[in-house]
């Protein structure tokens, strides 16, 4: 059987506490977790180390979660690396400001492992095809 490869998974977030949660989660799930501390650190590290994913916090010092995403999405080399927003900013306005800044995907904090499992995994993994029924997971 062949072994899938793992993942990695960059967590841009000013807070420890919320690295360590998330690294936590996505440890369980089989994931390579690496840690961003501030926008510029993401950007950095989204270059050079192209993660199979973000997730990227929008309240940040010195450069915000949308400022973040706005340079990944305008930079040919991190454009098509796909970012999920975890935010404590959970109300609608929010959800649509994320979405619309090209986001593609939202968490509210405080962050469930396994809505976060889940929604990496769909992410991550549209278009595969199951093996047992055929189906693809875009549908």
């Amino acid at each position: 059987m062949k072994e899938k490869p793992l993942l990695t998974i960059l967590i841009v977030d000013d807070e420890p506490r919320n690295r360590r949660l998330l690294d936590a989660f996505l440890s369980a799930d089989g994931y390579t977790a690496i840690h961003a501390n501030n926008g510029q650190e993401a950007l950095m590290l989204s270059i050079d180390m192209q993660p199979s994913a973000l997730l990227l916090d929008l309240m940040m010092p010195d450069m915000d979660g949308f400022q973040v995403l706005q340079k990944l999405k305008d930079n040919p080399a991190t454009q098509a690396i796909p970012v999920i927003i975890v935010s404590a900013l959970d109300d609608l306005a929010a959800r649509q400001r994320v979405l619309a800044s090209g986001a593609d995907d939202f968490l509210g904090k405080p962050v469930d492992r396994w809505e976060l499992s889940l929604r990496l995994h769909r992410l991550l993994h549209k278009g595969e095809v199951n093996a047992s029924t055929g189906d693809t997971h875009d549908q």
